[in-house]
């Protein structure tokens, strides 16, 4: 019964938590995203203490390069968003034309089947005139933006403090929890181990970056080659979608299809896709195995329910930081540094 007891309130306070987390995640979620940035950045920080940077300094240093990086790729991707707002009609011209060839077909199965006829004649009406087109409401739009402006101001504040302290603090940090979390004899083992986490965790992320390099570079290189407008901003997209092991591959996917819907005519228009397709393919069945290592393995079920419980969590920002989390907890709990995450593999 203590056993039982003791597993209840385990379960309670792990329901609490979560709660707490989902309530408050406008708070935590870019808190969170910063802490995982400022763990990367490590190296970053530990070239100014060698330079001989003040703490102050070099956290600000760190800081500036990480909000330019931002701010470039925000920059790069504007006329990738500007091109696709501009093929939006198209699109769903195209796509509508493609809903209408299947709504043909099933109803021309529904036809050849005299027990659905009710049901033919019914869906014959209801399919009898072309979809009406939704119409943007502008002024809604612009005042819902307008709404959301200061929580995303918010959310950005919390983010830069967030880094900054850490960056400035990170070792005070290590310390502290080293004293308040074990016993006088552990204290040494457990710093350690959290700075191993970092380290191992920044060295795989720089690894993961090349490696995501590599594939924007060759994605923007083949579409270009296919003629699809902005294929330096679609490399840019691979490049950060990659990041978000399964899913984000597969949303790069569906828009490329869209462009491509968007760009070219008939079969071509699965063009891009397919390249693509065959670039992701390759770089996660070969490439990042033969650079990251095999015996650096995380469970791909874990690492896909950690992905999920992310997104439900805090969304797009949950889904960012799912991973790292999961690799930093796991390095630090294992303390050999060597479990750390090839679970990319199976994002093909």
């Amino acid at each position: 019964m203590d056993r039982a007891a003791q597993l209840s309130l385990v379960a309670l306070g792990l329901i609490a938590s979560v709660a707490a987390l989902a309530a408050l995640r406008d708070l935590v979620a870019p808190m969170a995203l910063a802490l995982v940035v400022g763990v990367v950045l490590s190296p970053l920080s530990d070239l100014w203490e060698r330079l001989r940077f003040s703490p102050a300094m070099g956290a600000s240093a760190s800081l500036v390069l990480t909000l330019a990086a931002f701010g470039t790729l925000g920059l790069l991707l504007q006329p990738l968003i500007a091109e696709l707002v501009h093929q939006a009609p198209k699109v769903w011209a195209d796509s509508q034309e493609v809903m209408k060839a299947f709504r043909g077909l099933f109803a021309g199965l529904k036809a050849a089947t005299r027990e659905l006829s009710g049901a033919v004649a019914e869906g014959a009406r209801a399919e009898a005139g072309p979809a009406p087109q939704q119409m943007v409401d502008l002024p809604a739009v612009t005042t819902g933006a307008l709404m959301i402006a200061p929580a995303i101001a918010a959310q950005a504040l919390t983010f830069v403090g967030t880094l900054f302290f850490f960056l400035l603090t990170r070792s005070e940090i290590y310390d502290w929890a080293a004293r308040r979390l074990v016993s006088p004899a552990g204290r040494g083992q457990l710093s350690q181990r959290l700075r191993r986490a970092e380290g191992i965790v920044s060295r795989y992320f720089l690894t993961i970056t090349l490696i995501n390099a590599a594939l924007g570079i060759a994605t923007a290189i083949a579409l270009q080659a296919l003629g699809l407008p902005g294929a330096l901003s679609w490399g840019i997209v691979a490049f950060l979608l990659n990041y978000v092991v399964y899913l984000g591959p597969a949303a790069v996917a569906v828009a490329l299809l869209l462009a491509g819907v968007a760009a070219f005519d008939g079969g071509a228009a699965a063009v891009p896709v397919l390249v693509y397709g065959a670039l992701i393919t390759l770089e996660g069945q070969f490439v990042t195995p033969a650079l990251v290592g095999r015996r650096m393995a995380l469970n791909p079920l874990l690492v896909f329910v950690a992905l999920l419980f992310g997104l439900w969590l805090w969304g797009a920002i949950g889904g960012i930081v799912a991973l790292p989390l999961l690799l930093w907890a796991t390095v630090v709990q294992n303390g050999d540094g060597l479990a750390i995450g090839a679970a990319r593999r199976g994002e093909a």
